[in-house]
């Protein structure tokens, strides 16, 4: 059964010319190996001759002569569109060769080549990790140029990058209007560039920003895909006035299969071979199969087909098309939201007349110098990259840039004293000392970003008689009482509605703290009472007296004097306790005795050992089962672990008792609930540790599962500044990158897309140290 199929490309270019080619190679090789299919696809091939009404004449041409059931082509973005809108009229599937990412309103239209807007992240990744804040777009001036820079626009926004300029180009501008534009873009502060054009138009971008010393040191230019997959297009003199830039390209893995294809390109004369070429190859593939299981569904024959199959035809084939997955020459091929999946890109580096290749992108491990292989930090992805100018950098990391006014603290006074956190405050000098790991950490922190940077560190009292009250003090620092405050303050989703935290610098979770039992060198006694001890001390020795009378008359191993008699009863006896005796039995009723002897000291030896294993680990299980036991639980006063034990762990606020230092805690301990003490401590595992590291000896710990996110620091949330600049902040006052706003506020509550006070809104992103 022949399947008529229309191909509708601008012969007269190369790219259409290849991907004609590669369309034909496809077919006499499909079926080649699938020389059982009962269906053939017939193509019908028309020229547009590049203009889009020649592409819709043509469409209108193959669907209602030859009642073509399904088109290959669309290269352009207004092709796709009207071709899209006469697919849909006629239920014919349209496989498009165009990268514009194809709407959902045209069910019928199907995109084979990757979709543009996945490179997006991948450009807004490379700035994140260079820490670049403000780029300029450049686009084609179409229809398709202006969507894609604005996609780009907001994404880039959305992650922090400023663009603070899109700059359309006509593809058919002069070369004197290219460098008047270009010299606009020159002069502005900005010198990195991100271009989306066509290869045509951008080979002529390149040639005169060379001539106006844009491709010199200092600028940076960022290329899309709708440049790069048509690189080897371009001839050398193309590429000399390319130097430095670095785009990004559709990933095509090498395969046998695709050296073969490469090979008889070679043979038609053509010079090489892209991605868009490869796309069809797959997509005639993927049309073949879907056309043989849609006949074999509705068993039409062609005659049927070229009658009244049509309406039933084409549903069934886009149902077919949109279940098809295989390994074609580009990877695995399969369509989502009727594109092809395909989240793989190249990034190339344009140096002397090649293309070098720095690293790969892939949506979920970012940059990667090889494939299947995830990096530890993203900016190790790339291989060096030379930028215009021949300038080599490799990406940095963000640094701080802080104002000259010292910054705020705010730290707890608590009663307690430690490791962790301890703060001395003397009421007579009105000075504070603080010292411990929480300071440590932070001090070093920010010697990293700027050593120069002046802290004052603040009190935050408390009442005389009662602990630190940490939600108050938090409160105060969403206010802007404080800049930021440190000190051993525990993460908690309700904290973070009013300020931002850091990532937590402690181990995460909860940790149970009980007093070993006494262990005594007489443990191993303990699993057998001492009359079943005595009781089995008296059969073993039974035993081996009645296999010494069985035995003793006939058996040689009995013989002897009496104490040699008396040895030997013993050694048989106890010996079965390990299956050791030698002693050779030759009564059949000594035999039955030892037989069931030793059944016995088989369930012997196994309750012996599981119950002396019980109490070598009592300690865990009397933790595990306080709950149920009815136990009392201490806890660190003024913490937010009294909570998180009745929710978490099912306790009553009645068997809970508060206390504030680690002496108490040991203290409580020693005693045990049955002495006015508590059974267990449940608190943070910092400060379980910390009481360890005191109290060496005589303690066991048992973490739990993770029930809080450690500790962190914490800062005031910013908004974005009411004149339209996007900023962000880590402290008040203390700025991180350009642009940033001077009218920053505080908010109470720091929800995305809240109001603040300047005017502006609460951004997606708050950076702490």
């Amino acid at each position: 059964m022949e399947i008529p199929v229309g191909v509708i490309l601008d012969m007269g270019s190369r790219v259409g010319q290849t991907i004609m080619s590669c369309i034909s190679i496809a077919v006499s090789e499909f079926y080649a190996v699938n020389s059982h299919y009962k269906t053939r696809i017939v193509l019908h091939s028309r020229d547009t001759h590049g203009e889009p009404m020649h592409a819709v004449s043509a469409t209108l041409d193959l669907m209602e002569k030859l009642k073509v059931q399904a088109i290959l082509g669309s290269q352009s973005e207004a092709e796709a569109k009207l071709m899209a809108l006469l697919g849909d009229q006629a239920t014919t599937p349209i496989l498009s060769f165009s990268p514009i990412p194809s709407s959902r309103k045209h069910p019928y239209f199907l995109q084979i080549t990757q979709d543009e807007t996945t490179q997006v992240q991948a450009i807004a990744s490379m700035a994140l990790s260079y820490g670049w804040k403000n780029v300029i777009v450049i686009f084609e001036d179409t229809e398709n140029g202006r969507d894609m820079a604005t996609f780009i626009t907001n994404f880039l926004q959305e992650k922090r990058i400023i663009v603070t300029y899109m700059h359309p180009i006509s593809a058919s501008a002069s070369n004197e209007v290219l460098q008047e534009e270009l010299h606009k873009l020159s002069n502005m502060k900005t010198k990195l560039y991100i271009l989306h054009a066509s290869h045509s138009l951008a080979f002529h971008i390149f040639n005169n920003a060379k001539c106006l010393g844009m491709m010199d040191a200092g600028y940076k230019w960022i290329v899309t895909s709708k440049t790069m997959d048509l690189l080897d297009f371009m001839d050398d003199e193309a590429m000399e006035f390319m130097q430095g830039v670095v785009g990004l390209k559709s990933y095509v893995p090498q395969s046998s299969d695709l050296k073969k294809l490469t090979l008889k390109y070679h043979v038609m004369e053509l010079k090489d071979i892209n991605v868009y070429a490869i796309s069809a190859y797959d997509g005639v593939s993927a049309l073949a199969m879907a056309v043989e299981k849609t006949q074999s569904a509705l068993n039409y024959n062609t005659q049927d087909l070229a009658t009244t199959g049509s309406a039933q035809w084409g549903p069934s084939l886009l149902n077919e098309m949109l279940r098809v997955s295989f390994d074609g020459l580009a990877g695995n091929f399969k369509f989502m939201n009727a594109k092809v999946v395909n989240q793989i890109l190249e990034i190339i580096n344009v140096i002397g007349k090649q293309e070098v290749k720095v690293g790969f992108w892939t949506i979920d491990t970012g940059f990667t110098k090889m494939i299947d292989k995830v990096n530890s930090f993203p900016h190790y992805g790339l291989e060096s990259i030379a930028w215009p100018g021949g300038i080599l950098n490799n990406p940095t990391h963000r640094m701080l840039q802080v104002t000259s006014r010292r910054l705020r603290i705010g730290i707890p006074v608590k009663s307690r004293s430690g490791y962790l956190f301890q703060v001395n405050y003397s009421t007579q000098t009105n000075s504070t000392s603080v010292s411990g790991f929480c300071l440590d950490v932070f001090l070093t922190a920010f010697q990293a970003f700027d050593p120069n940077v002046a802290f004052d560190f603040i009190p935050f009292k408390h009442d005389e008689d009662g602990p630190v009250n940490y939600n108050d003090f938090i409160y105060q620092v969403s206010l802007g009482e404080f800049d930021a405050a440190i000190g051993d303050i525990t993460i908690t989703s309700n904290r973070s509605l009013y300020v931002d935290f850091t990532l937590p610098y402690t181990d995460l979770g909860l940790a149970t703290l009980t007093r070993n039992a006494d262990a005594s060198m007489w443990i191993f006694m303990k699993p057998l009472s001492s009359d079943l001890w005595i009781v089995s001390g008296c059969f073993f020795i039974l035993v081996g007296f009645v296999i010494w009378i069985l035995e003793h008359g006939t058996n040689d191993d009995f013989q002897g004097s009496l104490v040699q008699q008396i040895g030997t009863i013993l050694w048989f006896a106890f010996s079965t306790l390990v299956y050791a005796h030698r002693q050779k039995l030759e009564n059949n009723l000594s035999r039955f005795v030892v037989t069931v002897w030793l059944f016995v000291v088989l369930v012997l030896v196994s309750s012996y050992t599981a119950t002396l294993s019980s109490l070598l680990t009592v300690e865990q299980i009397q933790v595990a089962s306080l709950a149920s036991n009815k136990g009392l639980i201490g806890y660190q006063r003024g913490t937010p672990i009294q909570g998180v034990i009745v929710r978490n762990m099912n306790f009553k606020d009645s068997r809970l008792k508060p206390y504030n230092s680690l002496e108490e805690f040991a203290d409580a301990l020693t005693k045990g609930s049955k002495k006015g003490g508590v059974d267990a401590i449940v608190d943070e595992i910092p400060y379980i540790k910390e009481f360890l590291t005191n109290y060496s000896s005589g303690y066991s710990m048992v973490v739990s599962e993770d029930s809080t996110n450690g500790f962190g620091f914490m800062c005031i949330v910013f908004v974005e500044g009411g004149n339209g600049d996007v900023g962000v902040s880590l402290f008040k006052g203390v700025t991180i990158g350009e642009g940033v706003a001077s009218n920053m506020a505080p908010l109470t509550f720091a929800k995305e897309g809240a109001i603040g006070s300047t005017g502006g809104r609460v951004g997606k992103q708050s950076w702490c140290v």
